[in-house]
C-alpha cells in the first residue's frame, strides 16, 4: 500500500459516446463478441461485458449515445465527438490468449474488415488493430508466452 491507502486492481469500465450508438453496439456485440449485460435496443446506454473483474464488479464496455448525460456529471452533447486523430483517445486494447489471433485475424478477413498486425517486441505483445463504426481504434492484443524479457 502506498501512503494513499489504495491500490487499483483492474479496469473495471470503460465508456464510449457513441455517434452511432446502434451500429457502436452491434460491432462489439456480433464483431468482437461482447455480451450486453442490459437491453441492447434501449437506444440510450448499452453495458457489454468485457471479462470478470476485481472484487465483484464486471469489467465492461460502456457504450452511450452522445446526447444522454451519464454517470460521473459526464455532460451531454449536440454534437457527436471526434474519433480518430482528433479524439483523445488514441485505442482500445482488449486481451486475449495469443493462440486465437489467428482466430481474429480469419474473421475480420471473412468479414471484410481492414486491419494491421504489430508487434511489440520490447514486452512480447502483438496486436490486430481495426476501427469500429464510430472511428475509434480497437485493437485485440496477446502476449506471446514464448517471450522472455533481454
Amino acid at each position: 500500500m502506498s501512503q494513499r491507502g489504495f491500490t487499483v486492481r483492474a479496469l473495471g469500465e470503460i465508456a464510449i459516446r457513441c455517434i452511432d450508438l446502434d451500429a457502436m453496439v452491434a460491432f462489439y456485440r456480433d464483431v468482437i463478441g461482447l455480451e450486453p449485460l442490459n437491453d441492447p435496443d434501449n437506444g440510450r446506454i448499452v453495458f457489454l461485458r468485457i471479462a470478470e473483474g476485481f472484487g465483484g464488479h464486471t469489467a465492461v464496455l460502456a457504450l452511450f449515445r452522445h446526447t444522454i448525460e451519464a454517470a460521473g456529471r459526464t455532460q451531454a452533447s449536440d454534437l457527436p465527438p471526434a474519433t480518430g486523430p482528433g479524439s483523445s483517445l488514441h485505442h482500445l486494447a482488449l486481451s486475449l490468449p495469443w493462440d486465437e489471433q489467428e482466430a481474429v485475424i480469419g474473421w475480420y478477413e471473412n468479414l471484410g474488415l481492414e486491419y494491421t498486425v504489430e508487434t511489440f517486441d520490447w514486452v512480447g505483445w502483438r496486436g490486430v488493430f481495426t476501427f469500429d463504426p464510430d472511428g475509434n481504434t480497437v485493437e485485440l492484443v496477446a502476449k506471446d508466452p514464448r517471450w522472455v524479457a533481454s
